[in-house]
């Protein structure tokens, strides 16, 4: 039990200082050693936990991309009933913590799916997942917001969602060396302004 613990908490700490070196450097740009060297680790101890650097980023994307995309973009609407009230929260949280993060490079499944396309299928596909997942949950909500009475029912939901997903990676990725503050603020009232013009007419 013990052993377990520890071998966990190692691929954790792995895990998390691969993504920071990934996401600065780039999957491309970034070698097993790199990673080693930052984590003061071995080549033995590396391939104890993985088989390669692509399973190495894989089980990054599994344990700490997804369920953080997760956390921030979906999950938030469970249980809730007005779709933009709850997209005007998560956003403007989402955008609050790249504000604040130093390490920010933009909206990290855009990054990679950019980095990865025509190069890795595998992973390409895992990316792609995650971003159907994403749409389709905002498909999901915004349907439910037109029954319930929020959203327009003459709105279409999937251009709607394709539009609140672009958006969102766009003002992500001007962030990274813009005023992130003024973009997150100019981005969240264009938002809200859109809202209205999508809502049930009181």
């Amino acid at each position: 039990m013990e052993k377990n613990l520890k071998r966990m908490a190692t691929m954790q700490r792995m895990q998390s200082v691969g993504l920071e070196i990934f996401y600065k450097n780039g999957y491309y740009d970034t070698s097993v050693d790199d990673i080693l060297k930052e984590l003061s680790l071995s080549k033995g101890a590396f391939y104890y936990h993985f088989k390669s650097k692509e399973e190495f980023f894989i089980s990054i994307l599994q344990n700490i991309i997804f369920p953080k995309v997760y956390s921030e973009l979906i999950a938030p609407f469970e249980g809730q009933e007005n779709p933009a009230v709850i997209l005007d929260k998560c956003f403007d949280n989402a955008l609050e913590t790249a504000e604040h993060n130093v390490l920010d490079n933009g909206f990290v499944l855009s990054k990679f799916m950019t980095e990865f396309s025509d190069k890795n299928e595998t992973i390409v596909n895992l990316l792609k997942e995650m971003f159907k997942v994403w749409e389709v949950n905002l498909i999901t909500n915004l349907q439910k917001g037109k029954t319930d009475g929020y959203i327009d029912r003459h709105v279409d939901s999937e251009a709607v969602a394709s539009f609140l997903m672009s958006s969102y990676m766009g003002v992500r990725v001007l962030m990274i060396n813009g005023n992130a503050k003024l973009l997150r603020y100019k981005y969240i009232q264009q938002l809200r302004s859109y809202f209205k013009t999508i809502a049930v007419k009181r």
